[in-house]
């Protein structure tokens, strides 16, 4: 048996519970609408960690520091390490099989293994309950993430506290210190949710104050004598009972998530010997589930994902699929959990067996990111769909140095004079042209997605063009746009270009600007914000000095008979495309068929922003793509996303579409 059940701080309900966590987030995965809020179970994980592994330290006998942190650490590399390893290189090669553009996903296979998965989908600015999230193959191991970075402070505060000498302080000072990291997190947790969710959702600070929960209860259990009274009355079931309701409301935010470590821990407390609640969470069965549940939750995912890239998730699948997830779970905690965990490592040569199991495990680790990699390199031809997207198609029609003419350093390199030179746009077999360029094309990746389009335009009109592109950029003069590594890159980067523009010949260019309405037009989930001087700022003030900016901009160009034209966005689909691809297509029923009309809302607040900053009077030209690309696509015999590359950028064919409208308004004059 896995279990030594005379462990003394072993409380087989606490694994009950654990299955009772797993199987809400289960049933949510599967379908939300079943229980709209059991994505919650996550936190209750996060309360019983938080709980076992001070209850773990504070039974453990350590001679010092290095020997404290090695064992804790060797248990713990112990326990996740193997599991993981194994179910990211078999969910990698998965990848390979069933998904048509498999390297993003596989890049965060590796990011998993070295535990920032859930920084990277920060970064990424990732919609927990976004569709599209569903199809992301390790977008749970975020909570792993958070985890083992909790990890790397939490056994100093218990061993700096004397918790874990046993000090007659101890208990103490490691209640006073976690109490007041844990408001803090809280605190920041409660102020950055409505405003800043992706980083109130996925970032460890703000995750800490749902572990700490679980350490200040085995702390308070040492002196249960004081509270025992207040709990034994509270009936366990009436607990579990208001645990169940919460999961059962719509997406339930930061009051839901409160709601639920505050039950967590009151359940844990007041579990007792002898109630229904406690015979239920300690029968055989149930406890079995709570010893898999790690296991279970890596793979349950997989078994989704996969699912929807392929045959889809209906009645008829799901027993099928549900066998699948515990078939594997239990594989994963027979052959690979257990083992490992139980195996011993004898002292050798100088090393200590901890010492030796934590470098196998970082050893297992780095092999682990070492074969991803592997696989992501020798992906190309593994796909079993039949049809495998190619992205953007620009070699078809085009000489242009993409990999020179694309930014994707974000800080690192600043574009110069000789960079925007080189590129020129040329057909095939030609070479990027020298003489001035009559049209001036800059943009983020919305300028990119047009420039099939271009090419197509120079072909019947020989006009000069040159192009470059920063991919996540705004066009700002003064304006830092204000996320990670990117604070201040875009402005240089458009003045740059903006420099090179009018210093060429010609008194006739035009410059076309391309950029997003979610830059301009939202709230403050859709991005981080700007800064002027290093000062941060509101929405409203951004868009203001955007405004004057665009005034200024088209007085000083107009001054030398040049015309500025800024593009709308474009129309956005309800799911990504990939979905589309391959034999699965019909069965997976995520492919999308229609337009998000947020996107489209968002677009007719840009326009009328943009009127009410000169585009009426003339200064410059306001040029709708949306309108015509949405008729177009709707008009035509084939479905919506056969013109995506992604969700929200075309491919070669949707840009096409728009060859009409942008050649009429570069062939134009004010």
């Amino acid at each position: 048996m896995p279990r030594n059940l005379s462990t003394s701080h072993y409380r087989p309900e606490i694994d009950g519970l654990r299955a009772f966590a797993v199987v809400a987030v289960i049933i949510n995965h599967f379908n939300e609408n079943l229980l709209p809020s059991g994505y919650l179970g996550v936190d209750i994980f996060f309360v019983i960690s938080g709980y076992v592994i001070t209850a773990s330290l504070a039974e453990r006998e350590s001679k010092d520091l290095l020997d404290f942190i090695t064992a804790f650490y060797e248990r713990r590399m112990r326990r996740i390490v193997p599991a993981l390893v194994v179910f990211v290189l078999i969910t990698s090669v998965l990848i390979c099989l069933f998904i048509p553009t498999p390297e993003q996903h596989l890049n965060m296979g590796w990011r998993s293994l070295l535990a920032f998965s859930n920084i990277q989908f920060y970064k990424e600015k990732a919609d927990y309950f976004s569709p599209s999230t569903e199809l992301n193959p390790f977008l749970h191991t975020w909570s792993l993430g958070v985890e083992e970075q909790f990890y790397l402070l939490f056994p100093l505060l218990v061993w700096f506290s004397g918790f874990a000498q046993q000090t007659a302080k101890g208990a103490r000072h490691l209640l006073l210190w976690v109490g007041t990291l844990t408001l803090a997190s809280l605190a920041s947790f409660l102020s950055l949710y409505p405003e800043n969710q992706v980083s109130a959702y996925f970032l460890m600070p703000c995750r800490f104050w749902e572990l700490a929960a679980g350490c200040l209860l085995f702390i308070g259990f040492q002196k249960r004598e004081r509270i025992e009274h207040v709990l034994d009355r509270l009936p366990p079931l009436l607990v579990i009972a208001a645990m169940v309701a919460v999961m059962f409301r719509p997406v339930a935010g930061r009051g839901g998530t409160v709601a639920i470590v505050v039950l967590a821990v009151i359940l844990m407390a007041c579990l007792k010997k002898g109630t229904v609640t406690y015979r239920f969470l300690t029968l055989k069965n149930v406890v079995y589930v709570g010893w898999i549940s790690y296991s279970l939750y890596l793979w349950h995912w997989t078994v989704l994902c996969i699912s929807r890239w392929t045959i889809g998730i209906h009645w008829w699948s799901s027993p099928f699929q549900v066998g699948l997830m515990v078939l594997l779970a239990a594989g994963s905690y027979r052959w690979v959990e257990t083992p490992f965990r139980e195996r011993s490592f004898g002292p050798y040569n100088k090393f200590s067996g901890k010492t030796i199991s934590i470098v196998a495990s970082g050893f297992l680790v780095l092999i682990g990111v070492g074969i991803n990699l592997l696989i992501r390199e020798f992906s190309d031809g593994a796909y079993l769909g039949g049809v495998k997207r190619g992205g953007y198609v620009y070699t078809e029609t085009i000489y242009w140095n993409r990999d020179r003419c694309v930014s994707s350093s974000h800080g690192e390199v600043i574009p110069d004079e000789k960079i925007f030179e080189n590129c020129a746009l040329a057909l095939i077999g030609g070479r990027p042209e020298r003489a001035s360029a009559r049209i001036f094309w800059y943009g983020n990746s919305f300028n990119e997605q047009l420039m099939p389009a271009a090419v197509q335009i120079k072909q019947m009109s020989g006009l000069p063009m040159n192009s470059y592109a920063v991919p996540g950029c705004p066009a700002t003069l003064s304006l830092e746009y204000a996320r990670e590594m990117v604070a201040g890159y875009c402005m240089r980067s458009f003045r740059g270009y903006l420099d090179y523009f009018l210093k060429q010949g010609r008194n006739d260019a035009t410059l076309v600007v391309s950029s997003s309405p979610g830059y301009w037009i939202g709230d403050a989930n859709d991005l981080s914000g700007f800064r002027l001087k290093g000062r941060s700022l509101t929405f409203g003030e951004a868009r203001r000095i955007y405004q004057r900016e665009l005034n200024d901009l088209a007085d000083l160009l107009s001054k030398k008979n040049r015309l500025l034209i800024l593009t709308s966005g474009i129309p956005a689909l309800t799911a990504d495309p990939e979905a589309c691809l391959g034999h699965w297509s019909k069965t997976n029923n995520l492919c999308p068929t229609d337009f998000s009309v947020n996107i489209r809302e968002k677009n007719d607040a840009f326009a009328s922003m943009l009127q009410g900053a000169g585009a009426a009077n003339g200064k410059f030209m306001f040029l709708d793509l949306y309108s015509p690309l949405e008729a177009k696509m709707r008009e035509s015999n084939h479905p919506v996303f056969v013109f995506y590359f992604n969700k929200d950028h075309l491919s070669r064919q949707g840009a096409l579409l728009l060859v009409p409208t942008l050649t009429k308004a570069l062939t134009a004059r004010p």
